[in-house]
């Protein structure tokens, strides 16, 4: 089985940048998108093969999240079941036989971490809901978390340790997360590579090789002996994130 996520940076922008061409290519069984940018209805997309699951934020034209899926879920909620925290269109949860699908935009902290107070509270609401979810079956968390967890993930550590994305209280509750009874499925198999998943769209960083990873896929421990390879994608381009991927058996 196949799974890739990927943060487009505006669906309708992606589309015209090669979306479709990757989604055929890639032949994924689930596609899980952040940050589409918009409401189902503003753009006549087809998805041949797939069924479409949509969570869309309130503001149009911010975040959001969807899920493409060859086969149809068992069951399918937007969100977290909290109305302050739903109204951003972050999480989509899909149920199948073997495992609950959380597809996940985490907010960013924001410049000058205006928003970090609330990424706190909103990381321990996320962590207890998946873990509710992880009594039952197995977990896939997949998505933009909006962190590097370790020095290894980002080109420059020592010059963004008070940056969004990069602060001692974010990596803290990624360690959190992870404690919980999860596993970073690319660090698993590969804890001394260095790849990237966002660069800047500033001063040339993608072709420069300044990046950091910041977009996951996140496992129930007892799903390890079903992972077979974790994929980065950093080659594709369209959007300032490239897609990331995990083979299960």
């Amino acid at each position: 089985m196949k799974l890739v996520s990927w943060n487009v940076n505006g669906l309708r922008a992606c589309m015209n940048k090669g979306f479709q061409n990757f989604l055929q290519a890639a032949d994924a069984d689930i596609v899980c998108v952040q940050e589409t940018k918009m409401q189902r209805e503003q753009a006549n997309f087809v998805f041949p093969g797939y069924f479409e699951y949509w969570n869309s934020a309130v503001k149009k034209g911010y975040s959001g999240t969807a899920v493409f899926s060859k086969t149809e879920p068992l069951s399918v909620s937007c969100g977290l079941g909290i109305d302050e925290h739903d109204r951003e269109g972050r999480v989509i949860t899909c149920e199948y036989p073997g495992f609950y699908l959380v597809c996940v935009y985490t907010p960013n902290s924001k410049d000058g971490l205006l928003r970090l107070d609330y990424r706190m509270e909103w990381e321990d609401v996320f962590r207890k809901y998946v873990g509710k979810l992880d009594e039952t079956k197995p977990v896939i968390i997949c998505g933009d978390l909006n962190v590097a967890h370790e020095e290894i993930d980002l080109k420059n550590p020592k010059s963004n340790v008070r940056n969004p994305g990069f602060t001692a209280e974010e990596r803290g509750k990624m360690d959190e997360l992870l404690a919980a009874g999860f596993l970073d499925s690319f660090r698993c198999l590969y804890p001394d590579t260095v790849k990237y998943s966002w660069w800047s769209y500033r001063f040339r960083a993608r072709e420069k090789g300044i990046g950091w990873r910041i977009d996951y896929f996140l496992l129930s421990q007892r799903l390890r002996p079903r992972l077979q390879d974790a994929l980065i994608y950093d080659e594709i381009t369209g959007s300032d994130h490239c897609p990331v991927g995990v083979l299960l058996a």
